[in-house]
C-alpha cells in the first residue's frame, strides 16, 4: 500500500461545529476502510494547517476518492501528498 499525508484546514462550517469533529474522524476512518484504505494516524497541529492525517491506500485513485469524498462534506479542505517510505526512497535512488 502507498502512504499519503493529508494536510487539513477547517472550513468556516467545520470550525463552527468543531465539537462534532471526533465523530467525523470516526466516520472518516470507516470511509477509508470501506474502499480498502486505512487512516493510520491523525494529529491536531498548530500553524498553517489544523490537522494532519497519515493514511495508506492501494493506489492514487483510491486515495483521491477518499479525499474528495471527505471534502464534499464541507468541514475541511485537504491537500494530499504521496509519501515515499525510506525503503521506497532508497529503491528510487538506486535506480538512477
Amino acid at each position: 500500500m502507498s502512504t499519503y499525508i493529508s494536510l487539513l484546514r477547517f472550513t468556516q462550517k467545520g470550525i463552527e461545529s468543531v465539537k462534532e469533529s471526533p465523530g467525523r474522524l470516526d466516520a472518516a476512518r470507516k470511509a477509508f476502510e470501506k474502499v480498502g484504505a486505512r487512516l493510520k494516524d491523525f494529529y491536531l497541529v498548530s500553524g498553517q494547517y489544523d490537522a494532519v492525517v497519515i493514511s495508506e491506500a492501494p493506489d492514487d485513485a483510491t486515495a483521491a476518492k477518499v479525499s474528495l469524498s471527505l471534502a464534499t462534506r464541507g468541514n475541511v479542505r485537504t491537500e494530499t501528498l504521496r509519501a515515499f517510505t525510506e525503503e521506497e526512497f532508497r529503491k528510487i535512488v538506486a535506480e538512477l
